[in-house]
């Protein structure tokens, strides 16, 4: 059995781990944003960059044996390629015609949108305090959508899609 010593590392480095993600993905977001604005770089064109950069990175984690690829029968595999694709290009054009703030925010909108597709398409069930915690998510998104000061209908349209389309290959992914 471990230590306690042995577990607090452990958790340790699942913490850092953890943040060196979100720091890494804020540092994203923010450098993506700054080329679009400073230096108008076509989102096609980022969106190579970022497929390569995904699969270098992939790549490299499996050659460490970080992970080991799986076989899928290739009616999966296409459904996951393409909302993959298109998860990467519809938050990509969210990004570029949104502020950062209401990128984000439009991002939280997974979960409930996961919720839904589960409940409508695998008939899966959720406790009400789930459901409940909904609602706070949604009304956040929606008052800031309102709000915005740089409101964008296209941008809100691309987040939408993003949104949709990140919660399938969520869904499918599993």
């Amino acid at each position: 059995m471990a230590s306690l010593a042995d577990r607090m590392r452990g958790n340790g480095r699942i913490a850092a781990g953890l943040l060196l993600n979100l720091l890494v993905s804020i540092c994203i977001v923010f450098l993506n944003k700054w080329i679009y604005v400073h230096h108008g770089f076509p989102n096609m064109s980022l969106t190579l960059v970022h497929f390569v950069v995904t699969w270098l990175g992939l790549y490299i984690c499996q050659k460490l044996d970080i992970f080991a690829p799986k076989s899928l029968p290739p009616s999966k595999l296409l459904l996951l390629a393409l909302s993959f694709c298109g998860f990467v290009v519809f938050t990509n054009l969210s990004l570029q015609n949104n502020t950062i703030g209401t990128y984000q925010l439009a991002k939280a909108m997974t979960t409930p949108v996961i919720i839904v597709i589960q409940t409508l398409c695998y008939k899966k069930t959720f406790s009400t305090k789930i459901q409940l915690t909904l609602i706070p998510i949604t009304l956040g998104v929606i008052l800031n959508s309102y709000y915005d000061v740089k409101f964008n209908f296209l941008g809100m349209v691309f987040a939408a899609l993003g949104v949709l389309v990140t919660s399938l290959y969520q869904v499918v992914g599993n």
